[in-house]
């Protein structure tokens, strides 16, 4: 456990709490949380259910009516075809993600991590007693890894590629044919098992429609976990459902993780999750398009402060800047010393790049009001002059 660290943007979450707790005007762009109530309609199918006493234990793996709902929105999105067997439900994705490492990953062991990367993908990786070899993919190659760097990045005990499309810092979403090209090259190595994180899926607004791995790449279905949830799409953060699809002796091993840890995900919040998937999606069309013009708004507006080099997002809900020229200009030793500044300067609360695996960067949330987004602007161009 010395080696593994509490998660950055939790931290980040929590200071902003005690301060605002303490009477500061603080703005928190860290977390990574809708801002969204839960529609109407999930809300509702909860109630019902607690109201027809589903309230007890529940198959590890989830209910049947769920995994159906799982089943079908895999066929009727991705073109994927499951058996409910081969679908466990979880207590958020990151339940899936941390089952699948712990489910296959050993001692010797190495996953590949591009980078950025969500903060937690390494630790898990860790915590599963593996290696994580992280592939650099900054500003410049728009945030995501060659099929060149990918093989050279192989060797003989590499276990597991993690893939988060679209990006949870960075916002930038592998195409098709890019995500063909990485494919080619797993292809020549039977020992790898690709992990998709599909957690962002609906909340993308990219020219190129949203593809995942598996999809792109059919050959490597037998060696491909997705994983997904309700969390970020139905604005469902706190009811805790993930989910994820594969192999059956990859999917039967999660379980059994799954099984001497949490049991199941939540009888109440599995029924919301039937409702969010089986349901009307134009509750999520709503939000993702909401979610398109902040970006629209907010990267140019980062673009417009001396230093700040913004790339524009083609899903999820962050803006990941490029700031060195700030930290050279002010002295400053590295972004970590830059978002102190932020905090404490104009009150603006957001995540150092470096705890996504690139320094120099800074990773804001846009997962609130325009107004809000429009203040801290302000803000910080204040700071900044002062």
């Amino acid at each position: 456990m010395a080696s593994v660290k509490p998660s950055p943007t939790g931290a980040v979450l929590a200071l902003a709490a005690e301060l605002r707790a303490a009477g500061r005007d603080l703005i928190s762009l860290g977390a990574g949380e809708p801002d969204f109530d839960t529609p109407p309609h999930i809300r509702d199918a909860a109630i019902a259910a607690i109201n027809a006493g589903q309230t007890r234990y529940t198959p590890v793996d989830g209910t049947a009516k769920l995994k159906a709902a799982i089943q079908a929105k895999f066929s009727r999105e991705n073109q994927l075809d499951y058996a409910l067997s081969q679908i466990v439900v979880t207590c958020g994705a990151k339940q899936a993600l941390f089952n699948l490492c712990l489910g296959l990953l050993g001692s010797g062991d190495e996953a590949i991590i591009p980078a950025p990367y969500w903060v937690s993908y390494p630790d898990m990786v860790r915590l599963a007693g593996a290696e994580p070899v992280i592939i650099d993919a900054g500003i410049d190659q728009d945030f995501k890894i060659t099929p060149e760097q990918l093989d050279a990045a192989i060797s003989d005990r590499t276990r597991l590629l993690i893939i988060n499309n679209p990006s949870n810092p960075t916002g930038a979403c592998y195409t098709r044919a890019e995500m063909s090209a990485l494919g080619a090259v797993i292809e020549k190595h039977p020992a790898i098992v690709v992990l998709s994180d599909d957690i962002y899926e609906h909340i993308h607004w990219a020219a190129d429609p949203f593809v995942s791995f598996a999809t792109a790449c059919p050959s490597l279905l037998d060696r491909t976990v997705t994983a997904n949830g309700v969390s970020k799409a139905y604005a469902m953060t706190g009811w805790r459902i993930g989910y994820a699809a594969g192999p059956q002796e990859l999917i039967t091993a999660m379980t059994t993780v799954q099984s001497q840890s949490t049991t199941n995900a939540c009888s109440v919040s599995q029924a919301a999750a039937v409702a969010a998937l089986n349901g009307d999606q134009s509750c999520v069309r709503e939000m993702a398009s909401a979610y398109q013009a902040r970006n629209d708004y907010f990267v140019a507006a980062l673009n417009e402060i001396d230093g700040f080099e913004c790339r524009p997002g083609e899903g999820a809900f962050y803006a990941f800047p490029r700031v060195q020229a700030v930290l050279d200009a002010r002295g400053m030793k590295d972004d970590i010393q830059f978002t102190e500044f932020l905090l404490n300067e104009a009150d603006v609360a957001c995540v150092p790049g470096s705890a996504f695996g690139a320094a120099g960067y800074v990773r804001f949330s846009f997962a609130c009001s325009t107004e809000t987004l429009q203040e801290s602007i302000r803000r910080i161009k204040r700071a900044l002059m002062a």
